[in-house]
C-alpha cells in the first residue's frame, strides 16, 4: 500500500520535472534567471556611497580654500566637481539631482584662518535620499575635520563643517521610504493587473472568442489598458492621501503635475505588463514574468543603492527602467515641489517606454489575431 503510494508520488514528481524541463520558458526562468539576477544584484546592491558628484561655490578663492577643495578632489569617494557661478546655479544642480552634495566657502574663509578665528564651510546635501545624504555629509565633514586638525596645529584657527539637509531637514527616513513605497506598490498593482489579463483569457479559453470577434488588435489593447490604468490611478491617489494625511509627509509640489506624472508612469508600467501578458500562455508564466521584471526593476531604480554607485553598464540599463523615473517624480514633486521643466525631463523617457512596450504588445496581439 505504502509502496504503491510512493510509486504514484514518484511518477507525479517525474512528470512535473519533465513538464517543467520541456517548457522552454520555464527552463529559461529556472536556470537563466537566478544566474542573471545574481550578477545584477551583486553589482547593483551596495550600502557604500561613492562616486559623489559635488557642486562648489568658492567665494574666497584663496590658497587655503583651494587646499581644502583639493582634498575633496583627491578623495576616492568624490567624482565630478561643478564650480557654480552663483547661488542660483548652485541650487539648480542640487534641485535636478545632478549632484548629491554642495560645498559653500565664504569670502572671509582665509582671512579668519589667518586671524586665528573660527570659520565655517557649509555642506548642503540632498535629503531626498536619506541614507546617501547622511553618508555623503559624513564623508565631507570628515575631510573638513581632517583639514581643520592640520590648520589648528599650524595656525591655531578652527574650521567647522555646517551640514544642511535640503528637502528633508531632519533626514526623516519615513519621508523618503513612504514616497518610494507609493511607486513600488503602484508597480506591483499595475503589473499584476495587466500581466494576468490576457494570460487569464488564454487559460480560461475565452481568448479564442476575442480572436474571432470583430475587435481589432488596437481595440483589444485599449480595452486591456484602460481598466488596470484607472484602478491603479485610483489606488495610487488613495495611497498618496494616506501618506499625506496619516503619516504627515509634506506635499510641496503641484497636484496636477503629480497626477499627470502618475498617469504617464503607470501607462509605461501597463505597457510592460501587457507585453508580458501577450507572450505568456498561462497565469503562472505571467506571474513568473512579473517577478522576472519586478525584482531587477526595483533594484535598478535607485531605491536601495544610488544609481551613481552602480557599474556604468547598469547605469545605462536603468534608462530603460520606468520605476527609476517614477521614483524621481514622486520624491521630487512630494518633497521639493519639482518644477515643470524637471518634470518633463522625466516624462520623456516614460513616454518612450510606454510607446515601445504598448507597440510591442499590440504587435503581439495582431499576430495572434492574424
Amino acid at each position: 500500500m505504502i509502496r504503491d503510494s510512493l510509486r504514484r508520488i514518484f511518477a507525479l514528481i517525474k512528470k512535473e520535472f519533465i513538464t517543467i524541463w520541456k517548457d522552454p520558458k520555464s527552463r529559461g526562468i529556472i536556470i537563466a534567471l537566478p544566474l542573471l539576477q545574481l550578477l545584477v544584484f551583486a553589482n547593483a546592491i551596495t550600502m557604500e556611497v561613492k562616486n559623489i558628484d559635488t557642486v562648489v561655490i568658492d567665494r574666497d578663492n584663496s590658497q587655503e580654500s583651494r587646499e581644502l577643495l583639493s582634498r575633496f578632489e583627491h578623495s576616492p569617494r568624490f567624482r565630478k566637481f561643478y564650480y557654480a557661478k552663483d547661488e542660483k546655479d548652485f541650487k539648480s544642480k542640487i534641485d535636478t539631482q545632478k549632484v548629491q552634495i554642495g560645498l559653500y566657502i565664504n569670502t572671509d574663509f582665509s582671512s579668519k584662518i589667518k586671524a586665528q578665528s573660527p570659520t565655517e564651510v557649509l555642506i548642503v546635501v540632498d535629503g531626498r535620499q536619506t541614507n546617501s545624504a547622511s553618508i555623503a555629509g559624513g564623508y565631507a565633514s570628515q575631510i573638513i575635520n581632517g583639514y581643520n586638525n592640520e590648520i589648528s596645529a599650524h595656525k591655531g584657527a578652527s574650521i567647522n563643517a555646517v551640514v544642511r539637509n535640503w528637502y528633508n531637514p531632519n533626514l526623516e527616513y519615513r519621508w523618503y521610504i513612504l514616497t518610494v513605497i507609493v511607486a513600488m506598490l503602484a508597480l506591483v498593482i499595475t503589473l499584476l493587473l495587466t500581466a494576468l489579463s490576457v494570460a487569464r483569457e488564454r487559460e480560461m479559453g475565452t481568448f479564442d472568442q476575442l480572436v474571432v470577434s470583430p475587435l481589432s488588435s488596437f481595440e483589444i489593447l485599449a480595452g486591456k489598458t484602460v481598466p488596470p490604468l484607472i484602478i491603479a490611478m485610483i489606488l495610487t491617489c488613495i495611497m498618496t492621501l494616506i501618506v499625506v494625511i496619516f503619516f504627515k509627509v509634506p506635499f510641496a509640489g503641484s497636484v496636477i503635475l503629480f497626477l499627470v506624472s502618475i498617469f504617464i508612469s503607470l501607462l509605461s508600467i501597463v505597457g510592460v505588463g501587457l507585453f508580458i501578458s501577450s507572450i505568456c500562455k498561462t497565469q503562472q508564466q505571467a506571474i513568473l514574468g512579473v517577478i522576472t521584471f519586478q525584482m531587477p526593476a526595483i533594484l535598478l531604480s535607485g531605491f536601495i543603492s544610488p544609481i551613481e554607485d552602480m557599474p556604468v553598464f547598469l547605469q545605462y540599463l536603468t534608462l530603460l527602467n520606468p520605476i527609476r523615473f517614477f521614483m524621481v517624480l514622486t520624491r521630487g514633486i512630494f518633497l521639493k515641489g519639482m518644477g515643470l521643466e524637471d518634470v518633463i525631463t522625466n516624462w520623456i523617457p516614460l513616454i518612450l517606454i510606454a510607446a515601445v512596450t504598448l507597440s510591442l504588445a499590440g504587435w503581439t496581439f495582431k499576430r495572434k489575431l492574424d
